[in-house]
């Protein structure tokens, strides 16, 4: 008995000191965190908080027009492809800041201009983001052809290839952006305004009219419908494959049947989308601005299409064209409007 209470005081020591230990490793403090770390963690904190940039149509207040289809897009206009026919129309002369639109223009310079397409262009600090600051994984040094970098500004909306393209032009950056603005006033898009190639700028303007007259030009180039409508291009850089795809989950459905598009957004210009699509045996074309909410440029489509295709459908129906705003008349492009970019060889 004795011989066992020893033992059993020994065990009640041990688990004692266990115990105390346990405790001691329960309460000790935690490591000292890197001044570093917890000043990036504040500012994150801080920048979450930062309420978003409005629009340039919320700052005008274009938002409060109301519609009958209830779109998300503060700017909207569909009409017939070949006859002008206004179908729905919101806000279409309101003039805003259209983001990657702007590469629908530098796409038909390029195209119009006949250059190279096989030509190797090499990607240079000069076409790095000095607007916004965004990423690119075109990285300097990355040589791609001329085609290479038309398809991704269409299809993936590359900023660094479309300035890339811009820079390449006979004469330079200045003369492309000179050729821009003058392929606008000869389409007669007086509402429009470009100062660079990619539509990172909120000073590279439009309106819906006016960008119905650039959609409608733009297609009829069969190359330009192609890229612009291609759900995915793969490219070498360097010794990677590596894929991108289009920024239009539209072109993937199958229940579109989508002839060119094209879309934007920058904090200033919003959502924004421009298509030409063929529904009920009509060519149409598509107009989406400033529309509130990542995903809403692609529900107000959608929206359009299901009227379109409704019982209460100006095709071919009784119902009438929707008006949200006033009347809308195409500007007629001058005689020189399709031949004003230098042939290149």
């Amino acid at each position: 008995m004795p011989a066992q209470s020893a033992e059993a005081a020994t065990a009640s020591k041990a688990s004692t000191k266990a115990s105390s230990k346990a405790t001691s490793v329960r309460k000790a403090k935690p490591a000292p965190r890197s001044p570093r770390k917890v000043a990036a963690r504040a500012a994150a904190r801080e920048v979450a908080v930062v309420p978003a940039k409005p629009s340039f149509g919320q700052m005008y207040g274009l938002h409060d027009t109301e519609d009958p289809l209830d779109l998300k897009s503060s700017v909207a206009l569909v009409l017939d492809q070949d006859t002008n026919e206004v179908l729905f129309s919101k806000n279409p002369q309101a003039v805003l800041p259209i983001a990657s639109i702007t590469k629908l223009m530098t796409a038909l310079l390029v195209v119009e201009a006949k250059q190279d397409l096989e030509e190797k262009i090499t990607i240079t600090d000069d076409d790095k983001d000095t607007e916004k600051f965004t990423s690119s994984r075109l990285a300097v040094g990355t040589t791609l052809t001329r085609g290479e970098l038309l398809h991704l500004a269409l299809m993936s909306s590359e900023n660094r290839a479309a300035h890339a393209l811009g820079r390449s032009y006979p004469g330079g950056l200045e003369t492309f952006v000179a050729a821009m603005n003058t392929k606008a006033q000869l389409l007669g898009m007086g509402d429009t305004h470009y100062v660079e190639p990619t539509g990172l700028s909120s000073r590279n303007q439009s309106s819906a009219r006016d960008l119905a007259v650039l959609v409608k030009t733009a297609h009829q180039f069969p190359l330009i419908r192609e890229l612009s409508t291609s759900p995915e291009y793969t490219v070498a850089l360097g010794r990677r494959l590596v894929r991108f795809g289009t920024t239009n989950g539209l072109v993937r459905k199958s229940d579109w049947d989508i002839g060119l598009q094209k879309t934007g957004f920058i904090n200033e210009a919003g959502q924004c989308l421009v298509m030409q699509a063929q529904m009920a045996g009509r060519k149409l074309i598509m107009v989406f601005l400033d529309s509130a909410g990542k995903y809403s440029r692609i529900g107000d489509a959608e929206r359009v299409r299901k009227w379109l295709l409704g019982t209460s459908s100006p095709i071919g129906g009784p119902a009438g064209a929707i008006t949200a705003s006033t009347a809308v008349t195409l500007p007629t492009p001058t005689a020189q409007a399709v031949a004003i970019t230098p042939a290149v060889k």
